[in-house]
């Protein structure tokens, strides 16, 4: 295993100690878990996490002097959107154990795919009269720590938007509609667009109890992933030129299809599936919702 060499001094893993990240929900907090597979766009989240820094040796093992300031940081990425800011800053001073409680709060319309958190203990302000061995640089990183969660599964994930169906051409009636517009070559979060109409309570409360459904939500939440993915799907088939060849950019609709008929038909052409769809449309449909596990519980 390689390990990063710092041109400075730096202290030993256990100056530092750092409680995992926790989720803030409703009801309270759970421990952050590897994926959150019912996430979407809508849902905002909140983390949390306390860490200690034994300050005193930090600055002895740097060889810094007992007055250096140093800052706790944290730093988000997320790869669905490609985006990335700064979290929450602590400035820590004094001596002994310092304890600071961080938070970081995100937009959801900022995030998607791997959410990556980086937290760093790094020199406050730039020192000059340290050991030549020692950290003077502004940020100098001391201690870092890295954790990340998934916020996308297996099912397609898309903006969303929550309407009334009453003042659009959609049937009153209906509970959602994915709007699919645009060439394949279109980048993939301009294409689509999950509709809810908020006259249906039932979709639209699972939605906002999608970071901890209840049994009733998970139902409910299968059933639009899976209607989804059909839509998708069928929009796939009905472009003719669209094939295991095809060549589409890494963010274009066209590649967003291609990696969906990988994870629900692997091993299968699309031209079997779309002659399959033509001449037994049951069966597909059949296959189809065996292919995105309708109604299991992840």
């Amino acid at each position: 295993m390689s390990r990063r060499v710092l041109p400075y001094r730096s202290p030993s893993e256990d100056v530092v100690t750092a409680e995992p990240w926790r989720l803030v929900v409703d009801d309270g907090e759970v421990s952050l878990p590897e994926a959150l597979p019912h996430w979407d766009y809508r849902m905002d989240l909140v983390l949390r996490r306390t860490v200690r820094v034994d300050v005193e040796r930090v600055r002895a093992q740097c060889g810094l002097p007992e007055e250096a300031a140093l800052m706790l940081t944290t730093v988000w990425t997320a790869s669905g959107s490609n985006l990335s800011g700064p979290g929450h800053r602590i400035r820590l001073t004094g001596h002994g154990t310092c304890v600071a409680d961080l938070e970081v709060r995100l937009s959801g319309t900022d995030l998607g795919g791997l959410l990556v958190l980086d937290t760093a203990l790094v020199l406050a302000e730039r020192r000059s009269d340290g050991r030549p061995s020692s950290p003077r640089r502004a940020g100098s990183v001391l201690w870092s720590a890295r954790e990340s969660v998934r916020l996308q599964g297996d099912a397609p994930q898309f903006p969303m938007a929550v309407i009334d169906f009453a003042h659009t051409s959609f049937p009153d009636g209906a509970a959602w509609h994915l709007q699919i517009s645009g060439d394949l070559e279109n980048a993939t979060m301009g294409s689509l667009l999950l509709l809810i109409n908020e006259q249906n309570k039932i979709t639209t409360a699972a939605f906002e109890n999608a970071h901890k459904p209840r049994p009733v939500d998970q139902v409910v939440l299968s059933a639009v992933y899976a209607d989804a993915a059909r839509t998708m799907i069928e929009y796939a088939l009905s472009h003719e030129d669209l094939s295991e060849t095809s060549d589409y950019t890494e963010d274009s609709l066209g590649a967003t299809l291609l990696s969906l008929f990988d994870r629900l038909f692997p091993g299968q052409s699309i031209t079997d599936i779309r002659l399959r769809r033509l001449q037994s449309p049951a069966i597909f449909a059949s296959d189809l919702q065996a292919a995105v596990k309708i109604f299991e519980v992840s």
